[in-house]
């Protein structure tokens, strides 16, 4: 459990327990002589007291008569002290005695306690004997005093206790401060993925700023690394670009010569080209995505002209028709002109329709549109299937992913080529629920392209940048 603790808690409680124990200590050792010497000078100032009133006190006889000091002489004399005094004769019998004096027992011995009363007695010689004086004050006031003292010993123990955890919360606070620079720092730079940033070194030779210095040299470290893999996925990306566009030049010849072979050979041989020429259709289609994919990558550009985005999805849609079967394919579009390489929207629109006649069942409504909206060119393909979770929806877009598996007939790269040409334009692809039955919730990609007005577009040249294809 301590180590659930933050550790400006740990310092400062442990701060504050040896403060606690040393305070502790003190305050038995000081209460203990405190007491008792409070208790000496009490038994002290009721011998003084008993002293002093025998010796000023005045009895004697004159004319027959006994001369004694009034009651509000004794009142005066006994102060603020709460003290009683009686005036006795030797056999017990009260002579006189303070206003609400106790009923105190017989004096038996010079110093007594008597009924919760410190009583010293002392006898005063006269001429026809002696009395006795009785000086007592209650020991409550001693107790009353001790208690006071034993109060203060618990506050101040108590209050350094707690002054000693604030203090340590404050030292051990400025402490961790260097700790805490070096927190924020790297979150900043965890959340900015800037491994180039320097995190701040204190003055101090200390502990704190070996890890400031080793955090440095480890971020350099990474930033070093970084740049190095960057390089290493630039090259090759660049490689995968070139390998695949010069792929397409003996990827052609052999087309061309296994079309002439499958028309001339008859029987096994002819099968044998004919399954040749579909292989070598389908890898010219890999090596197309592939090199449109790696071109992405890098940030080459083909030369962006206008164009109609509704005819391209027209274009695509024509080129799927015969391939439906059982499917119900629509297209409803608007002219909506727009920047961009045509032939890179006619694969995101072809990519997506054909996506959705794939993973969907016979007889499955797939519906294309193309629309202005606002300053945005939207291409959106729907269907009524059985729809992505979406726990998937992510992943789709990701390259190689097949959504009916292995035996989906497909490469995995529709959805990666479709997200890339968008976010290379400029846009964006949603994949979200049609809003069908829970059964059969459907299926809708929505890609959104900036497409400025005609005007606008007029008034922009095309960017030259040409690019092999």
């Amino acid at each position: 459990m301590l180590e659930r603790i933050p550790i400006r808690w740990r310092l400062a409680g442990t701060t504050a327990i040896l403060t606690f124990a040393i305070l502790c200590t003190f305050a038995v050792v000081v209460g203990e002589l405190t007491q008792s010497r409070i208790r000496s000078d009490f038994q002290s100032d009721v011998k003084a007291g008993a002293d002093d009133l025998r010796d000023r006190i005045s009895i004697k006889i004159e004319d027959g008569r006994l001369i004694r000091p009034t009651q509000q002489t004794l009142d005066i004399y006994a102060g603020s002290d709460h003290a009683v005094i009686r005036l006795l004769t030797l056999d017990g019998k009260v002579i006189l005695t303070t206003s609400n004096a106790p009923q105190l027992d017989a004096p038996a011995e010079r110093t007594q306690t008597i009924d919760g009363y410190r009583v010293e007695t002392r006898p005063v010689p006269l001429n026809f004997g002696s009395v006795l004086v009785q000086y007592a004050r209650p020991v409550s006031d001693l107790e009353s005093l001790l208690e006071r003292v034993r109060l203060f010993l618990l506050f101040g123990v108590l209050g350094g206790t707690a002054l000693a955890l604030l203090t340590g919360l404050a030292i051990a606070q400025r402490a961790m401060k260097p700790i805490a620079s070096l927190t924020a720092r790297a979150e900043e730079i965890r959340r900015t993925r800037d491994a180039a940033r320097s995190v701040p070194v204190p003055q101090a030779d200390d502990e704190v700023a070996e890890l400031a210095r080793t955090l440095d040299r480890m971020l350099r470290a990474l930033d070093a690394a970084q740049h190095e893999t960057e390089a290493m996925l630039t090259r090759q990306r660049e490689f995968v670009a070139d390998a695949s566009h010069e792929l397409r030049t003996p990827l052609t010849s052999v087309l061309a010569n296994l079309e002439l072979l499958a028309d001339t050979l008859d029987g096994e041989q002819g099968e044998a080209a004919q399954s040749a020429l579909r292989s070598s259709r389908r890898m010219r289609r890999l090596v197309a995505d592939l090199l449109l994919l790696a071109r992405a990558d890098v940030g080459r550009q083909a030369v962006r002209k206008p164009f109609d985005l509704g005819g391209v999805a027209v274009e695509a849609a024509a080129e799927l028709e015969p391939v439906a079967g059982e499917h119900r394919l629509h297209v409803e579009v608007e002219e909506v002109t727009m920047l961009g390489v045509r032939d890179d929207l006619h694969r995101v629109a072809l990519n997506l329709m054909d996506n959705a006649l794939k993973h969907t069942p016979a007889g499955t409504h797939v519906r294309a549109t193309v629309r202005r909206v606002g300053e945005d060119a939207v291409l959106e393909v729907v269907d009524d299937g059985p729809g992505i979770g979406p726990g998937d929806r992510e992943r789709v877009f990701e390259r190689f992913v097949r959504g009916g598996g292995e035996s989906a007939g497909s490469s995995g790269l529709g959805l990666a080529i479709v997200r890339a040409v968008a976010e290379g334009h400029g846009g964006t692809v949603e994949l979200t629920d049609a809003g069908g039955p829970p059964e059969a919730p459907g299926t809708r990609f929505t890609v959104r392209l900036p497409a400025p007005h005609a005007a606008e577009l007029s008034a922009e040249p095309a960017p030259e940048v040409p690019v092999e294809r």
